[in-house]
């Protein structure tokens, strides 16, 4: 249906229009060719899946609609609001935020709020904790490097034991002292004790982790992208699904081509300007001629964390109110449980009926990952009700599993080093940019994966960004841009990462 375009990009080619080919239809792909679209210039997205969005995708299954992951739309960067409310207007819905820890058998709110903890802990807990904390204020760990220090350093020991340490650990499978600490720096609530407990008494609601609600498409996340699709494809900026890079040719220090496939066709596709949104290892895999040994080397120490999801249906209308609850026991293989109709009855087809995402986290070949899909669902519905969020397992009554690869780069010991050797080579090509989260190998929320695209599409139309300057820390003060021309590194900024707050 879409082969046919295909000729078109020669055509538009011919006119003088510079064409940018874009690798990836995720929101960093889409908001790349989008931006260029409002300049003239024309793009080709090609995306490997039958759907574009990649990880903030909506999947559907008999109607019942699924976010893989839960995405909030709420974003300090104004650029971002903007083009958010430009593509999708009043096709928002206002959600309330409701997210809890299970714990022990009990549910704290989350953020932590002191009464509630304190009331579930019990006093004696509760108090040692304190202690705990004030011993870290006192005495701090000298050094900082992974999770548990970090993690300590700001929480005190026994928090981290009892809220940090089980849960990351399912996530990431590998213990905490084997995480960097600028991955937590990166995503970790940013709230202080201090803070949540002045917070809780006096109502301050100055922080990300603190969104009361947030704006969230009606059927899903994927209508945010399918929307961008629509515009693109309306503009002669085609989007190609189902196709799938297979070389990426370069000469001297320019990327010359990509050969692509989808179906059994194969075509090439020539361009001025590449943007890369997959991984940025899989693209030095591609390239052709092969990169220097050094570089495929550090490509192939990056690793991901991949992550399924099992949505379940039950005979009952209403479970429980929040969006999602963190199962932080390691008793249960599940890490999340998303109830898809809190955040948007519309995405449930019959109102009788309460689907929830069982989120499991595991790598690919381990034996979640390999489980049967029939294990997997029975597998979520003995754990929903031992959890005893439903009363009777015969109320599950249908299921399904959608599996999704190298949902979360990996930030392990060496991540670092490996990153910086692929920047470096990705950095001495004209007309080749990497963005967004997998891109940049980097654990972005989706709107910093858009910020990123944004600048690489204005670099395209002659500015000078460095998009690896945009670290979180930054894209979240209201005044980025001023901040970006000061240019302050991450580490002169201790103070900030620790009041930094990302969802």
């Amino acid at each position: 249906m879409q082969a046919t375009t295909t000729n078109n990009h020669h055509t538009h080619h011919h006119n003088n229009f510079p064409l940018t080919v874009v690798i990836g239809g995720g929101p960093a792909g889409l908001t790349a060719a989008y931006q260029l679209t409002k300049h003239g210039l024309h793009s080709v997205v090609l995306e490997k899946g039958d759907r574009v969005g990649g990880i903030s995708r909506t999947e559907t299954y008999k109607d019942y609609r699924f976010d893989i992951g839960g995405h909030r739309f709420f974003t300090k960067v104004p650029q971002v609001q903007h083009l958010w409310k430009e593509v999708l207007g009043d096709e928002f819905i206002k959600v309330p935020r409701l997210s809890r820890i299970y714990y022990k058998g009990k549910f704290f709110s989350y953020p932590l709020e002191p009464l509630n903890a304190v009331s579930n802990l019990g006093i004696l807990q509760s108090l040692l904790i304190l202690y705990s904390y004030f011993k870290a204020k006192v005495r701090p760990l000298p050094v900082e490097d992974n999770f548990e220090q970090w993690v300590t350093n700001r929480f005190g020991e026994r928090l981290y034991q009892t809220f940090f340490k089980s849960y990351t650990e399912k996530v990431w499978g590998i213990p905490c002292t084997q995480i960097r600490a600028d991955w937590a720096a990166q995503r970790i609530k940013g709230l202080s004790l201090k803070k949540a407990v002045i917070n809780a008494f006096f109502g301050s609601n100055d922080t990300k982790t603190l969104i009361k609600e947030f704006d969230y498409p009606l059927l899903g996340p994927g209508m945010m992208w399918e929307r961008f699709q629509e515009k693109l494809d309306a503009q002669g900026s085609p989007v190609l699904l189902n196709t799938e890079v297979v070389r990426v040719e370069r000469e001297g220090k320019r990327i010359t081509r990509i050969i692509a496939k989808k179906g059994d066709e194969t075509f090439e596709i020539k361009g001025d300007q590449f943007i890369n949104t997959m991984p940025v290892t899989a693209l030095m895999h591609r390239l052709d001629p092969l990169p220097p040994d050094y570089v495929l080397k550090a490509a192939r120490s990056l690793k991901y964390r991949d992550f399924l999801i099992v949505p379940i249906v039950i005979n009952q209308e209403q479970l429980f109110p929040d969006n999602w609850i963190y199962i932080h026991s390691p008793k249960f293989k599940v890490g999340r449980i998303q109830n898809f109709k809190n955040w948007s009855p519309a995405m449930v087809p019959d109102n009788n009926k309460t689907c929830l995402g069982m989120e499991y986290f595991c790598s690919e070949g381990d034996d979640l990952w390999e489980m049967d899909n029939q294990d997997l669902i029975r597998l979520a519905s003995e754990e929903i009700v031992n959890l005893g969020l439903v009363d009777d397992i015969r109320k599950v009554e249908d299921g399904t599993v959608i599996r999704q690869k190298k949902a979360y780069p990996v930030y392990d010991g060496e991540y670092k080093q490996h990153l910086q050797v692929l920047q470096d080579y990705v950095d001495s090509f004209e007309n080749l940019q990497t963005a967004g989260r997998n891109g940049m190998h980097r654990y972005n929320n989706q709107d910093h994966s858009m910020l990123s695209a944004l600048l690489a599409a204005e670099n395209i139309m002659g500015a000078n960004h460095d998009l690896w300057n945009v670290n979180t820390e930054r894209s979240y003060h209201e005044d980025f841009v001023t901040e970006n021309q000061k240019k302050n590194t991450v580490s002169s900024s201790k103070r900030s990462i620790a009041k930094k707050v990302i969802v």
